[in-house]
């Protein structure tokens, strides 16, 4: 069954972050990203941009409304994400644990309802 982990944290972290921090995070990301893809359970992942270059968009009346930014403000924003082919809900539980991200953010775990 394939599961979306989405990654939640602050993004303002970055800006106070010196380089080699950012290269240590990096290279906690790749090895994470090795570990899945050896494994076997890797089936896609990226990073998003910052919530300043998000759009939000709804439709009221028939007319579409277009809000620059997040819809709303939070502490923790969602950076990227990881999709991944595993047995269970257990599994996929064990592979959000061991993601970077999970020691300074949150990991939501979602089954992806394939249509």
């Amino acid at each position: 069954m394939k599961y979306m982990l989405l990654i939640y944290s602050d993004e303002t972290g970055y800006d106070k972050s010196t380089k080699a921090d950012i290269e240590k995070v990096m290279a906690a990301y790749g090895a994470y990203g090795q570990a899945m893809r050896k494994a076997g359970v890797y089936v896609g992942a990226d990073r998003l941009k910052p919530t300043g270059a998000a759009s939000t968009v709804t439709l009221k009346d028939g007319k579409t409304k277009v809000l620059d930014g997040p819809y709303a403000e939070t502490k923790e924003q969602l950076g990227g994400y990881y999709i991944v082919d595993v047995p269970d809900l257990d599994q996929a539980i064990v592979w959000a644990s061991r993601c970077p991200a999970a020691a300074h953010g949150k990991i939501e775990v979602r089954p992806i309802w394939e249509m």
